[in-house]
Parts: structure tokens; C-alpha cells; sequence
């Protein structure tokens, strides 16, 4: 949970700081107030991740509100004092003080001052998907794969997602391999639970065994924001051609575990998907079985035509031997 928080408080370096006046007169709903407007510029655009301070050189303390307050002449007809939303709340502050906000979620945000509900404005967040992937910390990812090592150093994980800039209702395809964290050998048969969560909720889970080329899993995500992807209870499920002292016994295995995160961007071209949310398991050991099959059958095809002319052969030999001349 900590890791997720951790995710909240990120600021991209790339982020802007934006100032809003809430200007002398805004507390006065008449047509000859000073003020032009209540919050000044009253509709500002800005991206993912930037931060509006707004300064109140008014001579009354007033709010900034997320939601939708009750307009000029709605209040000085009906005295409608607006409804608030809960995304946001700078509670009263007075004047020559400021308030700042952070928008770390896309949309369109209407706001107004709950002391004077005519003040209103609106603040549009956009959000600008990089051409490249980064973690949750805003590091750029370099290559791939993205490589962790179990705390105890025996594992490697190694872990691809594609497309590499995950956004909302597209099919994204994790492809994962371990490897000996000393030899750097392909380990197979080992166990793992595989656990995606995402804004604190979780998303994704299920277990599996690796194969020597690995495994994958498909997920379509719903929802934009940081994602954090575990791997955990990583141990051996038996015996295999491929020996390593990560195979051994662990008495704590639930830190035999991996983590892994990036970003989920919101779609600007999708908003529904007609794929199921969470693809079913598709594990790479059919495919093994399927080589296996397609190398196999051939070649016990091969050994039993052998057999049968070496003893077609033999047996033509016996029967001249026995023919009387």
C-alpha cells in the first residue's frame, strides 16, 4: 500500500505551476462589482501533473471548491448555494493567502467558493502520453526487459510488457522468464503468484509455473494511473533438468518477491472495449507440448519403420535360408 502512495505524490519534471487571482470584488454578486470575473483567468487548460495556486486579493476570505456552484443570477434569484463534489477543497482562506493543487487526474474540473456560491471557474487537466515508457517514479524505462532480482539475489525476473506505453481498453501482454541469479540459467518449474494492483485496488492475479521460455499473461486495463506489478511466492515446484540453488527450500517464501511498475494512460481513442477485462491465462507450456508433439510423433514414426524393415529384412533372410534349392 505504501508503494501506491508513494505513486500519488510523484510529480512529473516536466510539470508546469499556474497562478488563478481571485480578484478584488469577487465577493460581491452585483452587476457593478470591480471584479470582471470571480477567479482570474476563470477557465484555465493545463496538462497531467501540473499545479494551479490561487491567490486571493479580495477583501474576504473565499473557497476553491470542486464542483458546481450556482451562477450569478441562479443565486441572486433562488439563493442556490451550489453543490460540491469532494474531489477538492481548500476550505476558507483569507486574504493575501493562497491555496495549491496538484491535478494528478485528467478531466474537466468546474469549481466555485462555497462562502459565495456565484464564483465559479474551470480548470481542464490533459494528459500527454510520452513517447517512451517510464516507471511509476517518472524514471525513464530504457530497454527491455526490465530486470528484478529476488531480495535473497538466487532469482532473476525478468519481465516485457507490450506495447511498451500501456493505455486504457488495449491489450497489453506481459512476457516474463527466471532465470538462476548466479549462473544465469533459464529456470523452469518454478512457481509464482502474479498480482497487478492499481490506484490501491487490485486488478489482476494468478499463479503459474515457468516454463524454460517462459510465460505470458494478457490484461486490459480500465483505468488510467500507476500500476504496480508483483511477482511473489516464487519457488521451485519439483524437480527439473535444470539444477540451481534457487530450488531450494525457503522458509519465508512470500519474500521471494518481485516488483515491477508503470503508468496506464488514458485512451484517447477508446473508451469501451469489447474484450473481456481480463484475458484468460494462456501459458507457454502448450506450446512446448505442441514442439514436442510435432518433433516426437515424427521421430517414433521414424524408429518404428526402422524396426520393422530391419525385421522385414530379417525375416526374408530366415525364409531364403529355409527354401531348398
Amino acid at each position: 500500500m505504501a508503494f501506491l502512495l508513494i505513486f500519488g505524490n510523484v510529480k512529473d519534471s516536466q510539470a508546469e505551476e499556474f497562478t488563478i487571482s481571485i480578484p478584488f470584488g469577487a465577493f460581491n454578486p452585483e452587476l457593478n462589482t470591480p471584479a470582471e470575473v470571480w477567479y482570474d483567468p476563470p477557465i484555465l487548460s493545463i496538462q497531467l501533473g501540473d499545479t494551479v495556486t490561487w491567490i486571493n486579493d479580495d477583501r474576504e476570505g473565499h473557497t476553491v471548491t470542486s464542483g458546481e456552484g450556482s451562477g450569478r443570477f441562479e443565486w441572486m434569484n433562488t439563493k442556490e448555494l451550489g453543490e460540491a463534489d469532494g474531489i477538492f477543497d481548500s476550505q476558507r482562506f483569507m486574504p493575501n493567502e493562497s491555496w495549491a493543487y496538484t491535478f494528478d487526474k485528467a478531466g474537466v474540473f468546474n469549481y466555485f467558493c462555497i462562502i459565495h456560491p456565484w464564483m465559479s471557474g474551470v480548470v481542464t487537466v490533459n494528459q500527454t502520453i510520452p513517447d517512451y515508457p517510464h516507471d511509476a517514479y517518472g524514471n525513464r524505462i530504457e530497454s527491455f526487459p526490465v530486470i528484478q532480482f529476488t531480495p535473497d539475489k538466487l532469482i532473476e525476473f525478468d519481465l516485457t510488457w507490450e506495447p511498451n506505453i500501456i493505455k486504457t481498453f488495449e491489450k497489453t501482454t506481459f512476457v516474463f522468464q527466471t532465470y538462476d541469479g548466479i549462473t544465469n540459467s533459464n529456470l523452469d518449474k518454478m512457481m509464482y503468484d502474479m498480482i497487478i494492483t492499481q490506484n490501491g485496488k487490485e486488478v489482476f492475479q494468478d499463479s503459474g509455473i515457468t516454463q524454460v521460455g517462459g510465460d505470458y499473461r494478457n490484461v486490459i486495463f480500465e483505468n488510467s494511473g500507476p500500476i504496480e506489478i508483483r511477482f511473489q511466492n516464487i519457488v521451485s515446484s519439483g524437480s527439473s533438468g535444470i539444477d540451481s540453488i534457487a530450488r531450494e527450500s525457503v522458509n519465508q517464501p512470500l519474500f521471494r518477491t518481485v516488483v515491477f511498475s508503470t503508468i496506464v494512460y488514458d485512451n484517447p481513442e477508446k473508451i469501451t472495449t469489447t474484450e473481456t477485462m481480463i484475458q484468460p491465462a494462456q501459458r507457454l507450456d502448450i506450446y512446448y507440448e505442441l514442439l514436442v508433439a510435432i518433433i516426437l510423433v515424427p521421430a517414433l514414426m521414424l524408429l518404428g519403420l526402422i524396426i520393422y524393415m530391419k525385421f522385414r529384412k530379417s525375416e526374408n533372410y530366415s525364409q531364403e535360408k529355409s527354401t531348398p534349392l
